[in-house]
């Protein structure tokens, strides 16, 4: 069968490739298009626009490049009707894939859509628009399920994917000794867009110097520029590491994490952390006035509760940071956190999401 998936950002461009990966092995006939990265394209997908030319975050930073979006999206649209896929699946990436599927339902063409837009967060009532458009919904947070019940929704859990890259995941024994390192290391993951490392990375490292017992790593991402990372050059305490985000946690003694993702993937490796997010002002003004959840990690809102704590915008500063990170090196604040993510672990459970997955696209598909 011929499949259609776009992926507006680096996470799911990890989750576009195991999906393919997974779909191989349920449909030997498979054959996939779309917008992703370099992953979708090594697991076998022609793409069409590499996702970095998408990765617009924040609803000023989205208004400011409003013409660039939209010219893509005509490109996406025309390119869809001309290779005519059995299914369109569609990963996260709400404010362009929701315009997309609403096209291709007008124009027939079945909509799947894997990782749910975050409807729960703000304005619920996108759910019937959801309902309207999407063919079948496939979650991978649990209250999800019981969230589109609601609406008289009825969805898949699927299982979260982020348990499938890292159980698959091989740490390399050499890490420490490659990367000259002899000390407890305390992780700086400051995100994969540059709103997101223009905003956070210098709070971030601005604390280096009041933990010298520790060896500070920034994770570096390689869709990025290297000046970027300039905040991280300027301090030679500090080691700047590209693409080896998992084996960093898998030494890392605790870390320091921008908002999103990267919060469960260090959970589900056991890393104590502190949740850092900062974007501008009126991006900041418009979530604050939207957003109708407790939580902005998907730590807590898995937990439904504060496992890490958050420190958002103008908490974000050098002297809470540096208090939380304290909390967290040892005793109960320590603890705290790593019984938090036991917890989480056993409410996500055991399922291989993207074969779950793959199994009930081609079920779905052929029904």
């Amino acid at each position: 069968m011929k499949y259609y998936i776009i992926a507006g950002e680096r996470s799911g461009d990890l989750h576009g490739s195991n999906l393919i990966k997974a779909l191989k092995k349920v449909d030997p006939a498979t054959e996939v298009r779309g917008w992703g990265g370099d992953q979708m394209e090594k697991a076998g997908a022609s793409i069409v626009v590499n996702y970095t030319s998408l990765a617009f975050m924040g609803f000023w930073e989205v208004f400011k490049n409003i013409f660039t979006i939209q010219k893509y999206l005509k490109l996406c649209k025309k390119d869809l009707m001309q290779y005519q896929p059995d299914v369109l699946i569609l990963i996260d990436y709400a404010g362009f894939n929701l315009r997309i599927a609403k096209f291709a339902k007008k124009h027939d063409v079945k909509v799947f859509y894997y990782i749910s837009p975050k409807v729960w967060a703000w304005n619920q009532s996108r759910a019937f628009k959801i309902k309207a458009i999407v063919d079948k919904m496939f979650v991978i947070l649990p209250f999800e399920e019981s969230f589109y019940k609601k609406y008289d929704y009825k969805v898949d859990y699927v299982g979260n994917p982020l348990l499938d890259a890292i159980r698959d995941f091989v740490p390399d024994n050499n890490f420490l000794k490659d990367h000259h390192i002899n000390k407890p290391v305390i992780a700086i993951l400051p995100g994969s867009r540059k709103q997101e490392i223009e905003n956070i990375l210098a709070l971030m490292v601005g604390i280096v110097n009041d933990f010298p017992a520790y060896q500070f790593v920034v994770a570096g991402v390689d869709n990025l520029p290297a000046p970027f990372y300039a905040a991280v050059h300027e301090k030679d305490a500090i080691k700047l590491i590209f693409n080896q985000t998992y084996d960093l946690l898998a030494n890392a003694h605790a870390a320091l994490v921008t908002s999103g993702t990267a919060t469960l993937e260090t959970a589900l490796l056991g890393v104590p952390q502190v949740v850092c997010y900062k974007t501008s002002a009126v991006s900041y003004r418009i979530a604050k006035a939207l957003i109708k959840v407790k939580y902005i990690s998907l730590v807590n809102l898995i937990a439904e509760e504060e496992v890490a704590q958050e420190l958002i915008q103008q908490d974000l500063n050098e002297s809470k940071l540096r208090a939380s990170l304290e909390n967290i090196l040892a005793g109960d604040g320590r603890a705290k956190i790593l019984d938090g993510y036991s917890k989480i672990k056993t409410k996500l459970g055991s399922e291989r999401a993207s074969d779950n997955l793959a199994r009930l696209i081609v079920k779905y598909l052929k029904e």
